[in-house]
């Protein structure tokens, strides 16, 4: 069974001074997905303790591979922007639904 969620984490240090790019490439995903709206994606992005390191919640309907966020332009360049400024790959967990309680 294919997961519906991951949990995505840049990770390992930052170099020093280059934080604050990664999160400014992470803000044109997310004005690129605000305006876009593709279907079937739920993309949240979370700053851990107000400092430099993220998180992405990514639910797809296809599953977190198959989003459509990956082919966007600046989705790319975020990943091209993490690979120089983080010493390792993104963690990604992939979740499966247990249940839910969504306010409508």
């Amino acid at each position: 069974m294919a997961s519906r969620g991951a949990i995505v984490r840049p990770s390992g240090p930052t170099a020093a001074g280059r934080a604050e790019e990664g999160v400014e490439s992470l803000r044109a995903v997310c004005t690129d997905l605000h305006r876009d709206r593709p279907d079937g994606l739920r993309y949240d992005t979370l700053r851990l303790d107000g400092g430099a390191d993220s998180l992405a919640l990514v639910e797809s309907e296809g599953g977190p591979v198959a989003a459509s966020h990956h082919r966007q332009a600046s989705f790319q360049r975020y990943r091209a922007a993490l690979s120089e400024i983080c010493t390792e790959p993104p963690a990604v967990i992939h979740l499966d639904e247990v249940g839910s309680c969504r306010p409508e």
